[in-house]
């Protein structure tokens, strides 16, 4: 019997692991990767989540991550719009930031177990039962924080999964000459991209494309050629920066649908709650947070080996859904705005004659520092 298991170890996993392991609770944490590895993400946080993970020694200074202070946004043709940001944020690899966190997890006495997929997980009798390939056990707690896609949320039978996702991601590092203080996000006919600075005098370049565009295609480079370069500032970025990986990162349709935060008694955290669209840039964020409010949940309602499940399952999801829902629903809304030649120039419009419009987008898709 373990007290507390967490599957899958990004942001959210390994903060919500690290905070629990302080307070006094047993956690396991599962990963199916080793570290350090790359993650298909956009690689930008915001400033929101700072004083937190510096009041919990969880900053990664000795990476010296870039620090981000303007926004830009490019149409297909090429037309752009620019704003300051209201908090800034910083951007980091999730290579370097995972890896991070995962030396602290250790150094806490987290059980960190790699190279290892949880496949299956049940409740009953107020407990769980957990499968990997090499064990099987008992948990008091799960929490999933597997990221935007598993064999698990087919297998708990969760609603989005019902529907095939349209997407793809595809995500780079990068050199070029590139100012280091601007996250950009540039359209192209089918999707957009972003590019921001990161650790160590490189770039983070990651796209959200069509699935049916990519099948058309044949390939990747393919998609590029005729798509992606489209536009003039991505163009200029593909065909003159200096490409850092024998092959991009690429994850296969992964969902924006809304979820739930609890499903079948496992406490979900990250993109397992609730994805947002990349074109907020907000993920990484919303994943520490997440991770944050979970374990102040946990702490209220599970007391000196008490466990009042159904309080917390309530508490939890009502403040995840007070905390970010608008947020998500804003961002799927937003998104309309974006990845075509019509309604990218509209949006460049929209925001050339209204920053309140373009400040508004990032007010409500962003959260306050805490």
């Amino acid at each position: 019997m373990k007290e507390i298991t967490v599957i899958g170890g990004g942001l959210a996993g390994l903060v919500s692991s690290i905070l629990l392991q302080r307070k006094g609770y047993k956690v396991s944490l599962y990963e199916k990767k080793q570290y350090p590895f790359h993650r298909v993400c956009g690689e930008y946080i915001s400033d929101e989540v700072k004083p937190f993970l510096q009041r919990n020694g969880l900053f990664p200074d000795s990476y010296n991550p870039s620090e981000i202070q303007k926004f830009e946004f490019t149409s297909v043709k090429g037309r752009s719009f620019e704003l300051p940001l209201d908090l800034g944020g910083f951007g980091i690899s999730r290579y370097a930031f995972d890896d991070f966190l995962y030396q602290i997890a250790l150094n806490e006495g987290v059980n960190v177990v790699t190279k290892t997929s949880v496949l299956d997980v049940k409740f009953h009798s107020d407990r769980f039962s957990i499968s990997t390939a090499n064990e099987q056990f008992e948990s008091r707690l799960v929490i999933g924080a597997y990221g935007k896609k598993s064999v698990l949320d087919k297998k708990l039978d969760r609603g989005f999964t019902k529907k095939r996702a349209p997407y793809i991601g595809v995500k780079y590092h990068i050199q070029t000459d590139y100012p280091k203080d601007k996250v950009a996000l540039h359209n192209f006919p089918s999707g957009y991209c972003g590019i921001s600075a990161i650790e160590g005098n490189k770039f983070n370049l990651c796209y959200l494309g069509s699935r049916d565009i990519l099948r058309k295609h044949g390939s990747i480079e393919g998609m590029e050629a005729t798509e992606v370069k489209r536009n003039p500032f991505l163009k200029d970025i593909f065909d003159n920066a200096e490409f850092l990986f024998e092959k991009p990162e690429v994850i296969n349709e992964f969902s924006f649908a809304p979820k739930t935060a609890v499903e079948d008694h496992i406490l979900m955290t990250g993109d397992s709650a609730g994805l947002i669209t990349p074109l907020c840039g907000n993920g990484m964020a919303m994943a520490i947070h997440s991770a944050k409010i979970l374990v102040d949940c946990i702490e209220n309602h599970y007391v000196k080996g008490e466990l009042k499940r159904q309080a917390l399952e309530k508490a939890y999801q009502t403040t995840w859904n007070s905390t970010f829902k608008k947020r998500l629903r804003v961002g799927r809304r937003t998104q309309s705005l974006f990845g075509s030649a019509i309604t990218s120039e509209i949006a460049v419009a929209l925001m050339k004659n209204s920053s309140f419009l373009a400040y508004q987008i990032m007010k409500n898709t962003h959260g306050q520092p805490f």
